[in-house]
């Protein structure tokens, strides 16, 4: 049984040094333009020799081009994929002017999750097509998933947001507030609580609900039954977040890889554990989606925002690291830090990095307690100047 390549996302630089520092296998993210993530930070087409060169050749990058596109964009699309191919090992895409424009430079492309793929027969024409990998349906289960990988590579999401609606064909944010999901500019109105109402003769009346946030999906996670899907001949296993932080990247990459990695079976306290560490991350509860079983009402999340169970608190910058004695300086933007206190350091360079502090000094001086607007010295691991540290907060 072969392992499976874990692909993370990446939005920023932060999140791609990171996603390899944690041990992504690939690497997918967008470069500003036709991608369904318009709202993330997204790469420039000048910054690939770059990533190219942090990542090396053991890493694989995939572009998304995986939005609709129109007749005056297909110059500008034929553009991109010119220059981008030289850097990257395949493309992601829905639009079949993209793949016609793949097959004319001889990239690999791989079909995008927007197309639905839910059966054999359309898996045949795509590979036909010249298709390396399909990106399946979310709606499939471990059995529809198992037939359909005899046919052709296949790539599924392993954990991370579902959309209510089929991926990517929601028309709420465009109706609302002409923001259209099918060109990666999605508000997620779906997030919101809403009331509901009906009308009868002429009268408004309010329905009952217990959980308001009734079109809000609970996101996807796969870790309790993981062994299930390394059975299951799957060639790519997917996390999604390009619009997420650098420290949702680190935890999910971590424990995903931790447990494909491991060649017997996760226990229980196994599982519990893991479990506790995704529950750290950016979270709206979770779920099984699909794969298991149809979802239901327990699906539904029940929070606007995250359920994590800690968040990050900027305290500071790195003003300067001496690398002889593994220092760093810092003034405090926020306060107070105490030894034992666990943060975060972030940057573009460095990825991210966790510590605990135990040992701080003002002055020479060793302190107990670093508070507000106090410059001070900290014993770190290699970090850079500008990069930025957060203290970690847990959530009661």
């Amino acid at each position: 049984m072969k392992k499976p390549e874990l692909l993370a996302p990446a939005g920023d630089f932060e999140c791609l040094v990171t996603a390899i520092n944690a041990g992504a296998d690939a690497v997918y993210f967008g470069v500003q333009e036709f991608n369904m993530r318009a709202r993330a930070k997204n790469f420039k087409i000048s910054d690939l020799p770059k990533i190219r060169k942090i990542v090396g050749e053991r890493i694989k990058l995939y572009l998304t081009l995986n939005t609709i596109i129109y007749d005056s964009e297909l110059k500008k699309a034929e553009k991109i994929i010119k220059k981008v191919k030289p850097y990257i090992n395949a493309i992601i895409c829905s639009d079949i002017s993209i793949m016609m424009l793949c097959r004319k430079y001889q990239i690999p492309f791989h079909i995008s999750t927007q197309c639905s793929v839910s059966n054999i027969k359309t898996a045949e024409f795509y590979k036909k097509l010249g298709a390396e990998r399909i990106v399946l349906a979310r709606e499939l289960n471990i059995n529809q998933i198992k037939k359909i990988a005899k046919i052709i590579d296949i790539e599924i999401f392993i954990h991370g947001a579902m959309c209510v609606s089929v991926s990517g064909r929601c028309f709420t944010s465009q109706f609302l507030f002409n923001q259209s999901a099918n060109r990666g500019k999605c508000i997620q109105p779906c997030r919101r609580p809403y009331k509901v109402y009906h009308i009868k003769d002429n009268q408004e009346q309010e329905l009952k609900i217990t959980n308001h946030h009734i079109m809000s999906a609970k996101d996807l996670c796969t870790l309790p039954f993981i062994d299930k899907l390394k059975k299951a001949n799957i060639t790519s296993f997917k996390i999604e977040g390009r619009n997420r932080e650098p420290e949702y990247i680190d935890t999910v990459v971590r424990v995903y890889k931790k447990a494909l990695n491991k060649k017997s079976k996760l226990t229980k306290p196994e599982i519990k554990q893991a479990m506790q560490e995704l529950n750290k991350a950016y979270n709206k509860g979770f779920s099984s989606g699909f794969l298991i079983k149809s979802p239901t009402s327990d699906d539904f999340s029940s929070v606007e925002n995250s359920k994590a169970t800690q968040k990050k608190k900027f305290i500071g910058k790195i003003n300067h690291y001496y690398k002889k004695i593994s220092v760093g300086k810092l003034k405090l933007n926020n306060g107070p830090l105490h030894i034992d206190d666990d943060i975060l350091i972030i940057g573009k360079t460095t990825g991210l990095i966790r510590h605990k502090v135990k040992s701080m000094e003002i002055k020479n001086k060793p302190i107990k307690t670093a508070k507000k607007t106090q410059e001070i010295a900290i014993q770190l691991p290699l970090c850079r100047k500008g990069d930025e540290v957060y203290k970690i907060i847990k959530k009661h």
